[in-house]
């Protein structure tokens, strides 16, 4: 079973070399690395996203306040400021944001903002790809560790390499990688070898050669 797994990706791989010298190709620029406001793993701040409810609430002016679905474009728009850019803030950063929008129109506005179902940006899920056994993004959850992970994306499979994975981690701006032992982690029962994870961490587990 195994060599005809790979006798398929030498093949694929054959395939698209071929493929890619039949055509006249450019390179892409490189994904931006979007650093997260997190950086210590003992002050977790949540930042709003697409996708999520937001209520807020304007003291003393009920018919300026409501629910708000935030859009794909990462805003708002209320009853007197359109296109209020709100993904990527806490919602205590939006709230004096949109009190300095209201001051315009309303005398010293004092607002609330809450979250009332969380999806957040996708910069901010932790995603795991490769050889895991579902690979996939997760909702980053505050104290999140690299075996909590693990546990949600169901493990390793067969052919995983855990002892070469890497975690690719945006530091000061810039994209870092470290080696993480994930077989000595959750085959060899290696506590020690559990790390912290943060908002934005990529997990990459590679397939072992035997």
């Amino acid at each position: 079973m195994y060599c005809s797994r790979r006798l398929l990706k030498v093949a694929f791989g054959t395939a698209i070399t071929l493929l890619a010298g039949c055509s006249n190709t450019s390179s892409l620029p490189e994904a931006t690395a979007r650093a997260s406001l997190t950086t210590d793993v003992n002050n977790y701040q949540y930042l709003i996203g697409p996708g999520d409810t937001l209520t807020i609430f304007v003291w003393r002016n009920p018919e300026i306040s409501g629910q708000f679905i935030v859009r794909p474009d990462g805003k708002v728009t209320t009853s007197l400021v359109e296109d209020i850019d709100v993904a990527g803030r806490t919602p205590s950063m939006l709230a004096r944001e949109i009190e300095e929008k209201l001051s315009t129109y309303i005398n010293n506005p004092r607002v609330t903002v809450s979250v009332n179902n969380f999806v957040g940006p996708l910069s901010e899920q932790v995603r795991v790809i490769g050889e895991a056994t579902n690979p996939s993004a997760i909702s980053y959850t505050e104290h999140m560790t690299l075996l909590d992970l693990m546990i949600a994306v169901g493990g390793l499979t067969e052919f995983a390499d855990g002892n070469n994975a890497k975690l690719v981690r945006v530091v000061n701006g810039k994209q870092q990688t470290f080696s993480i032992n994930i077989d000595d982690l959750i085959r060899e029962g290696d506590i020690s070898e559990n790390v912290d994870m943060l908002p934005g961490d990529i997990v990459i587990i590679p397939e072992a050669w035997f």
